[in-house]
């Protein structure tokens, strides 16, 4: 090939190579133009509350302050049942009854070991005396003083282990007559005639009857506000009451609770009458509680995002974008939620009208 077609190829190969290059980054700028002219969505947005309120609000739960859980440590069939849910009792009342024909055989033996035994201690004691009184006439040596001595002490032993066996059995007899430990209300029952009974497994639950509390979990960050005997505002709104009542108990050790103290609340007898086990309370405490800006902030409840156990919010960023923001909430005021973390003062919140926004989305502010 002549110089000349050489050179010709070259040219060939260069344009080439020089059109694919304008070609690309023709497509990368009509991509990059296409990211920019992403289509805004239009929101609302409003600016928070904050105040300088104080104090604090965790939710309780009204209980009894004696609740028993009631097992047996025999494992038999449920012969009767004789309280049903709501009813009340007294204690030592006959709740349950469960089948005792293996223990009544085993008693029955232990029975019969006992008067054997007590039959031969008593041969025992009667051959202990007549040697004795032959060896202060010389007419028996010491060795066999000491020998019937032995026998005694041995047959005295064996007694004592027949009537403890005897005892033990009555012992788990005892479990097979369930009586109420104190007087209250039988809350739940759990078995029915015909049952397995099996040991360590609950039968009834009772709760004392009229003298109630209010317990609730205090969050580790809420710890250095609350000590026992603060007075606090109570809320039970089943009921429709306000009372004051007086920190009672502080738990020291929130190790099987993930952080969360248990603290229980005393309440005055005259508000306890309209009270049930098991009502949902709102506890208010006094306290200058703040957050890291020094403000508690409030928020729409209508703005909250919730994806299984979080809550969120959706925050208008200064480049016109939607992010989703992680937060922890508080107590509800109104229509509106206390944001304990997680948001500042002066941050805009998106309003929800609808839109199904996504973290980073461009909006356009109205």
């Amino acid at each position: 090939m002549t110089t000349f077609g050489k050179t010709l190829n070259i040219l060939a190969v260069t344009t080439a190579t020089f059109a694919a290059t304008l070609a690309l980054t023709a497509c990368g700028s009509e991509s990059n133009h296409a990211s920019d002219n992403e289509k805004a969505t239009p929101v609302t947005t409003y600016t928070p509350n904050a105040t300088n309120q104080n104090g604090l609000s965790i939710s309780g739960q009204v209980t009894s302050k004696q609740t028993a859980m009631i097992s047996t440590r025999h494992m038999g069939f449920v012969e009767r049942v004789l309280v049903k849910q709501g009813d009340a009792v007294k204690a030592g009342q006959l709740l349950v009854t469960i089948n005792s024909e293996d223990l009544k055989a085993k008693r029955a033996q232990a029975e019969a070991m006992v008067t054997e035994a007590q039959a031969a201690t008593t041969n025992a004691e009667r051959d202990a005396q007549r040697f004795r009184n032959l060896h202060a006439q010389k007419s028996v040596s010491d060795k066999e003083l000491e020998n019937v001595e032995l026998n005694l002490t041995s047959m005295r032993a064996k007694l004592q282990m027949a009537r403890q066996g005897l005892q033990e059995v009555k012992a788990m007899m005892a479990y097979t007559n369930i009586t109420a430990p104190f007087s209250g209300v039988v809350t739940q029952k759990m078995v029915d005639a015909g049952s397995m009974a099996n040991p360590g497994h609950p039968l009834l639950v009772i709760e004392q009857t009229g003298d109630l509390q209010i317990t609730a979990s205090l969050p580790e960050e809420y710890l250095k506000y609350v000590k026992t005997g603060d007075a606090v505002r109570v809320e039970v709104k089943a009921s429709g009451r306000e009372m004051t009542g007086t920190i009672a108990e502080l738990s020291p050790s929130a190790t099987m609770t993930g952080g969360q103290y248990a603290l229980k609340v005393n309440i005055p007898a005259n508000e306890k009458a309209n009270l049930r086990s098991g009502m949902y309370a709102n506890v208010q405490i006094s306290a200058q509680v703040e957050n890291s800006d020094g403000q508690r902030i409030l928020v729409d409840e209508s703005s909250v995002v919730r994806r299984d156990q979080l809550t969120g919010l959706f925050i208008a960023s200064v480049d016109n974008r939607a992010l989703l923001r992680w937060v922890r909430l508080g107590k509800t005021v109104g229509s509106q939620v206390e944001v304990i973390s997680g948001l500042r003062a002066g941050e805009k919140i998106i309003r929800p009208e609808g839109q199904k926004l996504r973290n980073g989305q461009k909006i356009s502010i109205r």
